[in-house]
C-alpha cells in the first residue's frame, strides 16, 4: 500500500496558507489595483478563494484591515531614520520626509488612507501619526537645541507640509486616489476615535509636550505657512 501523498490535480496550485499578512498584502494590492471604495471584506475574499467569513478569523473587520493597511505603509519608518544616522535637524527632517514620500509613491491609491485613518490619538497629525514616530521626532530636534514651543511648532508645520503636497503629487499619478472619510465597518474594529487609554508612558517627549500637541491653532499656522510661502516667492522673483 502506499503511503505517498496524492499529488496535486493537474492545473490546480497548492492554496496557500490564509493569515493576517496574507490578507493585507492582498488587500494592499487590490486597493492599489482598484481603489479602496471597491474592497471590501466580501471581494477580498473572493482574491483570496475563500469565504468572507473566513477573514474574520484573522482581521475583525473592513475597518481593521484599513488600519492594518496604513500600519503595513508605515512599517519600520522610525526605525529607517534613525538608522540612517543623520547629523543635523534639517537632515532629519530631509531624510524624513523623502522615506514618506516614497511610501506615497511606491503606493499612491493606498497613502490617502494614511491621512484620513485615525491617528493613534486624535492629538497626533497624520502622516506622522504614532506615539514612537512623533517621539523620536520630538526628542531628535530638542536634541538639537529646540525647545519644547518650537519642537511642537516645528512637527505640526512639517506634517502640514507633507500631507498637502503628498495629496496633490498621487492625485496626480493615479485614478483610484480616493480618501475614506466615514467608517464603512464590516464586523466589530475597535478604531482609535477616542483619547482614552493611549499609553505614552514610554515617550517622554510626547508625554511632556502632550498639552502643545493637543492645541488647536490651525488659523494661527495657516497664516505663518501663508507668509512663509509668500516670502519664499517674493526671494525668488526679486533675483
Amino acid at each position: 500500500m502506499s503511503t505517498s501523498a496524492e499529488p496535486p490535480r493537474p492545473g490546480r496550485s497548492p492554496r496557500r496558507r490564509l493569515d493576517r499578512d496574507r490578507i493585507v498584502d492582498v488587500a494592499l494590492t487590490s486597493i492599489e489595483a482598484q481603489g479602496v471604495e471597491h474592497m471590501s471584506m466580501r471581494s477580498l475574499g473572493r482574491e483570496l478563494g475563500v469565504e468572507a467569513m473566513a477573514l474574520y478569523r484573522y482581521v475583525s473587520g473592513r475597518e481593521d484591515l484599513l488600519e492594518a493597511v496604513v500600519a503595513r505603509l508605515l512599517d519600520g519608518l522610525a526605525e529607517r531614520v534613525e538608522a540612517a544616522g543623520t547629523t543635523s535637524w534639517q537632515e532629519y527632517l530631509q531624510y524624513l520626509a523623502h522615506e514618506i514620500r516614497d511610501v506615497a509613491l511606491r503606493h499612491p491609491s493606498a497613502f490617502p488612507l494614511v491621512v484620513s485613518r485615525h491617528p493613534a490619538t486624535p492629538w497626533l497629525r497624520p502622516p506622522l501619526r504614532d506615539i514612537d514616530t512623533v517621539e523620536h521626532l520630538l526628542a531628535t530636534l530638542t536634541g538639537y537645541g529646540f525647545d519644547e514651543e518650537r519642537a511642537v511648532d516645528t512637527y505640526k508645520a512639517f506634517t502640514s507640509f507633507l500631507v498637502g503636497y503628498l495629496l496633490l503629487e498621487v492625485s496626480m499619478r493615479t485614478e483610484n486616489v480616493s480618501a475614506v472619510e466615514e467608517p464603512m465597518n464590516e464586523g466589530s474594529a475597535q478604531i482609535p476615535e477616542q483619547d482614552t487609554a493611549t499609553d505614552v508612558q514610554g515617550a517622554p517627549h510626547v508625554l511632556r509636550m502632550r498639552e502643545r500637541l493637543s492645541q488647536d491653532r490651525g488659523a494661527e499656522e495657516f497664516e505663518i505657512g501663508l507668509e512663509m510661502l509668500l516670502n519664499r516667492i517674493e526671494r525668488a522673483v526679486s533675483v
